[in-house]
C-alpha cells in the first residue's frame, strides 16, 4: 500500500482514480500564480521580521497579505478549526464568510469566535449563508490563495472539494475525508487536481503533526523498538456526540420539552427527514460513516503511521446489545445504523497485526491509547485522547516506570494548533502540501475494518476501494424538504449491518 511519510504535508502520490474534467481556466490561475508570489514575498519578509525581533510596515496588509478564511459547516469541530486558524502567528488573517444549513448552529458559531476573535472578524449577515448552495457562496466571497475550511459531515467533502479546487482556493478539511469507496476514488482524483493547481490542502488528522508522535516514529523506524510484532488501539467509552438516535418523533418531542441540546439549540416546528440525519450525523454511514470511522479513524491512523504501511485486509466482529442508549424504552429503541462494539483484526502485507477495540457503551472500562509492541520493547502512541500524546517507549512489553528509556518532555505542544501553522506556512511559503491521499487512505483503512465487522467478511484494501455500494450518489442534489439518503420505515427504524446476511454491502 506504499510507505508513510513522517512530515505528512508532501504525500501527493494517489492510487488509480477515475478521471475528471480539468478545472482551471488561464484568468484563474494566473490570479492564483500572482496572489501566491506575493504571499511568499511577504511570508518570507514576516518571517524574517521575527526573527529581528522587528516589525514590518502595514503595507497591502489589509489587502494582499491578510488570508481570508471561510468556514463551511460550523458546529463544534468547525468552530473549533476556525479558532486554530485566527490563532496562528505568521501573518494576518481574518474569516470573512461562513456557511451552514441550520441558521442556529452558524449564529452560536458566530458569536463563539466574534467574542474571541472579534478584530479578526469580518462576517456580516450577507456573508453568513444558510442552504446546501451555501458553500459556493462563502467560497465565491474568497480570493484564490485563501482558504476554505470544511467542517461538514463527510459525505459532502468531495462536494465541496470540488468546488475549492475550480476556484483555486486553499482547503482544510475535517477527517474523515470518505465515507465508503465510490467517495474515496473520488476524492483520489481530486487530489490530483488540486496538486496540478498548485493548491494546498490540509487534512484534520493533527495527529500527525504531533512533536511527540512525530519523534517516537523517528525512534521506532531507527530500531529501537526492534521489528515490530503487534500494534493495538482501543477507543472505549460512554456515548458521545450523536452515535445513536431515537426515532424522529421522538427526538422532536424531546427537542420541544428543551431550549438546547448537546446536538444543538432546538430548532422550532417540523423537522424534515433530511435536516434530521444531517443533525444526527455520526448516527448514519451515509453522513460520517458512523461512530467507527468518525471515532476510530486517528487511532488507526497514528498506528499506521508507526508501522509506516495501510494494512492489506481487516476481519472484525461487531454488535449492538443495547437498543435503548437514546430513547426511553417507552418510546421505542434506537433507530441509527451504529454497532456499539467492534473488534477488528487489521493486517498488513508483512503479516504483522493491528488489533482496534472500540466501544461505546455506559458502565464499562474506558480506555482511548494506542500502543506500539516490537521485538525490543514497548512504544506508548498515545496516552489518553488525542492530546497531549505523552509518548514514551520501555524496554519489555509492560508499563514499568523502572524499565522507562525514553519519554518525550511535557508540555506538548498541541498539534490543533500546529497542523494549522503548517498549512499557512505552506501558503505563505509557497511550498507543496497536500494531504489528502494520505487522508482518503486513512479514511478507506478506516471504513475496511467497519465494513468487515458490518458484512461478517474479511475485506481486503482493493475490496474497499472498489466497493460498488455509494451510499448517497445524490449528495450533490440534496435540498432540506427533498428525499433522504435512507429511508425509515414505518416505526421510523433504518436498514442496519446484518453480518452474515449481507455480504458485500453494509446495508441494503
Amino acid at each position: 500500500m506504499g510507505q508513510l511519510r513522517t512530515n505528512s504535508a508532501l504525500n501527493t502520490a494517489s492510487s488509480p482514480s477515475p478521471s475528471a474534467s480539468t478545472y482551471s481556466t488561464d484568468a484563474t490561475h494566473s490570479a492564483g500564480s500572482s496572489r501566491r508570489e506575493f504571499l511568499k514575498t511577504t511570508g518570507a519578509a514576516l518571517t524574517a521580521s521575527a526573527l529581528a525581533g522587528t516589525m514590518i510596515p502595514a503595507v497591502h496588509a489589509a489587502q494582499d497579505s491578510t488570508i481570508q478564511i471561510a468556514l463551511i459547516g460550523c458546529g463544534g469541530r468547525g468552530t473549533g478549526a476556525a479558532q486554530n486558524a485566527l490563532q496562528v502567528q505568521n501573518g494576518p488573517i481574518k474569516l470573512v464568510a461562513m456557511a451552514d444549513v441550520f441558521e442556529d448552529r452558524l449564529n452560536t458559531s458566530f458569536r463563539a469566535l466574534h467574542d474571541r476573535f472579534e478584530g479578526q472578524m469580518d462576517v456580516p449577515p450577507e456573508r453568513r449563508f444558510i442552504s446546501f448552495e451555501g458553500y459556493k457562496q462563502a467560497i465565491d466571497c474568497l480570493r484564490p490563495g485563501d482558504v476554505a475550511i470544511f467542517a461538514t459531515p463527510p459525505a459532502f467533502r468531495w462536494v465541496h472539494f470540488q468546488y475549492a479546487i475550480e476556484k483555486g482556493v486553499n482547503v482544510f478539511m475535517e477527517k474523515p475525508v470518505t465515507v465508503d469507496g465510490p467517495s474515496t476514488r473520488k476524492m483520489l482524483a481530486l487530489a490530483e487536481k488540486a496538486t496540478q493547481k498548485n493548491l494546498k490542502v490540509g487534512v484534520g488528522l493533527m495527529c500527525r503533526h504531533c512533536k511527540a508522535r512525530q519523534e517516537l516514529f523517528d525512534r521506532i523506524q531507527s530500531g529501537q523498538l526492534g521489528e515490530l510484532i503487534t500494534l493495538r488501539c482501543y477507543r472505549m467509552h460512554p456515548p458521545v456526540g450523536s452515535a445513536f438516535s431515537p426515532p424522529r418523533h421522538v427526538w422532536q418531542e424531546t427537542l420541544g420539552r428543551a431550549s438546547r441540546r448537546k446536538d444543538g439549540p432546538a430548532p422550532m416546528g417540523d423537522v424534515s427527514e433530511v435536516a434530521f440525519q444531517i443533525r444526527r450525523f455520526h448516527s448514519f454511514l451515509w453522513a460520517s460513516g458512523g461512530l467507527y470511522s468518525d471515532f476510530y479513524i486517528h487511532n488507526i491512523d497514528e498506528c499506521c503511521w508507526m508501522k509506516n504501511a495501510w494494512p492489506v485486509q481487516a476481519q472484525a466482529t461487531g454488535g449492538r446489545h443495547y437498543r435503548n442508549h437514546a430513547t426511553p424504552p417507552e418510546k421505542g429503541q434506537d433507530v441509527d445504523q451504529n454497532f456499539d462494539s467492534y473488534s477488528v483484526e487489521y493486517t498488513f502485507a508483512d503479516g504483522t497485526k493491528l488489533f482496534l477495540y472500540g466501544r461505546t457503551m455506559v458502565g464499562c472500562h474506558d480506555e482511548f491509547a494506542s500502543y506500539a509492541h516490537g521485538s525490543k520493547g514497548l512504544g506508548i502512541i498515545s496516552t489518553s485522547s488525542h492530546t497531549p500524546a505523552k509518548c514514551r517507549i520501555y524496554k519489555g512489553q509492560k508499563i514499568d516506570k523502572d524499565d522507562l528509556v525514553w519519554a518525550y518532555p511535557q508540555p506538548e505542544p498541541n498539534p490543533y494548533g500546529l497542523e494549522w501553522e503548517d498549512l499557512i506556512r505552506a501558503i505563505r511559503q509557497d511550498q507543496p502540501y497536500n494531504e489528502v491521499v494520505r487522508g482518503a487512505q486513512a479514511s478507506l483503512v478506516t471504513a475496511m475494518g467497519r465494513m468487515a465487522a458490518h458484512t461478517g467478511q474479511v475485506i481486503t484494501y482493493d475490496d474497499m476501494l472498489h466497493c460498488a455500494h455509494e451510499f448517497a450518489p445524490d449528495v450533490d442534489k440534496l435540498t432540506m424538504d427533498g428525499p433522504a439518503p435512507l429511508k425509515a420505515d414505518a416505526q421510523g427504524r433504518y436498514p442496519v449491518p446484518m453480518p452474515g446476511i449481507l455480504t458485500d454491502r453494509e446495508y441494503a
